[in-house]
């Protein structure tokens, strides 16, 4: 017996003095609700109502037992409210970054607040973000593609140590090609080797690590020359101590201090999609507002294939990272 479903029909016909009218607010048949009484009087062992009367009465039993069945029905009816509470207050972890800007990040928390979910940033490389979505760990993730099929981008540039006030004037924006690193003929010989260029965690992706190899063969820099980078906070300080090139975006490198050129070559770009995870929704998509900030989050700017409002969903990223391998 389905109590819950017995006792509303014995609450409504209490209240409604009339078994239509109590069928009409459950919205069942007659017949059924009748049904649900009588097997509700076989399991308490007496009659809840007098039907000998042209107007139906509840009996002494029906009025003892009628506080404790309210009394049932409305705990019932909490326990439903805590339980889509606790659905909607459920922490959504979304994959971003390590270099996201953290006051676009608070943005991001306050809104999801404010839309009734309560979103938790977690910052991870990016072949971690794409598995997230994968297995249902993350809910909604940045995922890197490469920038000419991305609905984002974000340039990427050469860090390098802090130059002197005056020391490059308006030379300071001007585009860097990977040529350039190449040592100068002429130059006397000095002691220390060329400074290495360091990857960041983000940029260990193997269809960009490819390109930039590929980019650094024809701009006749050794492989050698390019190498993964620890923690971003030692990478920075070979940086500022001029040890080092790091390979980042401009806010990146603003924030602490650093020289920044932009790299000339497109192609060796960032490209992201914000992506949510399979059953996420049922379109699997992302909320406008919160593809919004994420982008933000990263200083991306529209790509050919979106802008801040693009619907994208999980089953495109797993058919992307499908056709990489």
């Amino acid at each position: 017996m389905d109590l819950l479903a017995h006792l509303e029909a014995y609450v409504a016909t209490a209240d409604e003095v009339s078994f239509s009218r109590a069928a009409d607010r459950l919205g069942i048949a007659q017949p059924l609700l009748s049904r649900r009484i009588k097997t509700l009087e076989e399991h308490f062992g007496g009659s809840l109502f007098d039907r000998s009367r042209r107007q139906i009465v509840t009996t002494e039993l029906g009025l003892l037992l009628l506080p404790y069945a309210r009394d049932v029905l409305d705990r019932a009816q909490r326990l439903r409210q805590v339980a889509r509470s606790a659905r909607r207050s459920r922490v959504c972890a979304v994959g971003v970054p390590a270099d996201c800007a953290p006051a676009a990040l608070a943005r991001a928390l306050r809104a999801g607040t404010e839309h009734g979910i309560t979103l938790g940033m977690r910052e991870l490389p990016p072949l971690e973000r794409a598995s997230g979505l994968a297995d249902g760990s993350l809910g909604y993730a940045l995922v890197r593609e490469p920038p000419e099929q991305a609905a984002f981008r974000v340039p990427l540039g050469l860090a390098s140590a802090p130059v002197p006030e005056g020391g490059e004037g308006g030379a300071a924006r001007r585009t860097v090609h990977l040529e350039e690193l190449r040592p100068r003929r002429g130059r006397a010989a000095g002691p220390a080797a060329p400074p290495p260029l360091l990857l960041l965690a983000e940029d260990q992706v193997p269809y960009f690590e490819d390109r930039l190899y590929r980019a650094a063969a024809r701009a006749g820099l050794p492989e050698s020359r390019i190498r993964p980078a620890g923690p971003a906070a030692t990478a920075l300080a070979e940086t500022l101590a001029g040890s080092a090139l790091l390979l980042c975006t401009e806010p990146f490198a603003r924030q602490h201090g650093a020289h920044w050129r932009p790299l000339a070559d497109p192609a060796l770009h960032r490209g992201y999609d914000v992506s949510a995870a399979r059953g996420r929704d049922s379109a699997g998509t992302v909320p406008g507002w919160l593809a919004t900030l994420l982008v933000s989050a990263v200083d991306a700017a529209p790509g050919r294939h979106g802008g801040p409002g693009a619907r994208v969903g999980a089953e495109d990223t797993r058919a992307r990272l499908a056709a990489r391998g």
